[in-house]
């Protein structure tokens, strides 16, 4: 890769680096772009951070992650949008404009996958108007289908597209992993339509390979080491993000362990 202008790395890709270290590294090695995580921005300090890298020349492309929307509860669901909001001002604080939601499993006791999405959409409709007045989107990312009984009830781009049409573009998208989504041979008719729209607001890039660890949490891998047609991908995606122009500029972030 020589033209490394839509590049990101993310930050739990280095996890063992410090802010400040992965802020040097990017640096030295010409990556512009960093996508970062709430918990070790966090500990940091967010404005400490948002000026770290402001200072270094470095764009924020992501925040990493608010989401978790699918509680029962009413204490627990207003817990949820709280911290949410606090996600979209922490990310307007870091300077980006998007936020990626993992959207949140089952509920304990619940086996009902309409309904949980269901409260997606209704917490949505209270985040996307806070986000947008911040100047963030909000981008869902589908997680496989292996974790929608625990993390995310959203597995696929069409799932994820459609909660998000019920927003303006510049308030709702969709963040497009490829570890996810591979395996989904809809998958790149749903690209068209996200592109169509402008609502690809993220794209990470990550190989699926196997084994899969314990837990299989961290079962990403180098691009090029597992299953992935990653020549495939970045063709459409290359068509479909810089379709039709818009002010949000899109970067790869890079996302593997």
């Amino acid at each position: 890769m020589t033209d490394l202008t839509r590049f990101s790395i993310n930050q739990m890709t280095v996890k063992q680096l410090t802010l400040p270290e992965l802020v040097e590294a990017c640096g030295e090695l010409g990556i512009p772009g960093v996508g970062l995580w709430r918990e070790p921005v966090r500990a940091y300090g967010v404005e400490a951070a948002a000026k770290l890298v402001r200072e270094a020349g470095l764009a924020v492309t992501s925040l990493c992650r608010g989401g978790f929307l699918t509680a029962i509860g009413t204490v627990e669901r207003a817990r949820a949008l709280d911290d949410n909001r606090a996600a979209i001002d922490e990310a307007a604080t870091l300077g980006t404009d998007t936020l990626a939601l993992v959207s949140g499993g089952l509920p304990p006791g619940s086996r009902d996958l309409t309904a949980a999405r269901s409260r997606i959409g209704d917490a949505l409709a209270v985040l996307a108007p806070y986000a947008g007045e911040r100047g963030v989107r909000l981008a869902i990312e589908p997680l496989h289908p292996m974790y929608a009984a625990d993390r995310c009830v959203v597995s696929t781009l069409a799932q994820a597209l459609d909660l998000a049409e019920r927003f303006p573009a510049a308030e709702v998208g969709v963040c497009v992993d490829t570890y996810h989504v591979w395996w989904d041979d809809t998958a790149p008719a749903q690209l068209v339509r996200a592109g169509a729209q402008g609502r690809i607001h993220a794209f990470q890039l990550a190989d699926w390979t196997t084994p899969l660890p314990a837990g299989v949490l961290n079962g990403r891998g180098q691009i090029g080491e597992g299953a992935i047609d990653m020549r495939e991908w970045r063709g459409v995606s290359l068509f479909h993000i810089s379709q039709p122009p818009r002010r949000h500029a899109i970067s790869y972030s890079v996302f593997f362990f």
